[in-house]
């Protein structure tokens, strides 16, 4: 599975390169607008940075955090985060759901390359714009929110209302569910979010 830390650091090592400043420097920009709110400094930055909406969010998410691991070394035992971020999403009566959340993660990174953006409730899954969101339903079921158009009917996807982050969902209780026909469509919506 691919470590949602190390892949958030990567992201943000791609904003430096993207953008020619360090993401200190992002951040010292963010702290001179006066701004307070999470979603003002997101849009001042795809504004006036040109960072898209992720990045923007990424930047946004990191202030306040220790950022000593962007040099490309892997972070001291002292700057590491206290566990995996996923453990927080699965933890007590849904922690016997993480082996099916691990189970898209292996499908989705047979892929190619992708971004992980840990939320507190789900995972969102993207390349220039979010694919998929993976993330505990109930206690005995992971839902999987796929954005894309035009998939074949079936009695496992569901329609979302037009307007949301995701056009459809299923829901899935084992490893072994995630099959064929689940991963051609992440497969889709993969593709679609280029």
């Amino acid at each position: 599975m691919a470590d949602p830390t190390a892949a958030s650091l990567n992201q943000l090592r791609n904003i430096q390169t993207k953008t020619g400043k360090s993401i200190a420097e992002l951040h010292s920009l963010l702290d001179g607008t006066g701004l307070a709110k999470h979603g003002e400094k997101r849009t001042w930055l795809i504004d006036n940075v040109g960072l898209g909406y992720g990045d923007a969010n990424a930047v946004v998410g990191a202030q306040g955090k220790d950022l000593s691991a962007l040099d490309g070394s892997a972070p001291s035992a002292a700057s590491a985060p206290a566990g995996d971020p996923l453990d927080a999403v699965y933890t007590g009566a849904k922690a016997a759901l993480r082996p099916v959340h691990d189970a898209v993660i292996a499908a989705v990174e047979a892929f190619g390359d992708y971004e992980m953006a840990p939320k507190k409730a789900y995972v969102s899954l993207r390349r220039k714009k979010q694919f998929a969101m993976v993330g505990p339903a109930t206690q005995k079921l992971v839902e999987v929110g796929l954005n894309a158009k035009g998939l074949p009917p079936s009695p496992r996807l569901k329609d979302m209302p037009a307007g949301g982050m995701c056009q459809y969902t299923v829901r899935i209780g084992s490893p072994d569910e995630v099959d064929a026909e689940l991963v051609g469509w992440l497969r889709a919506a993969y593709d679609s979010a280029g």
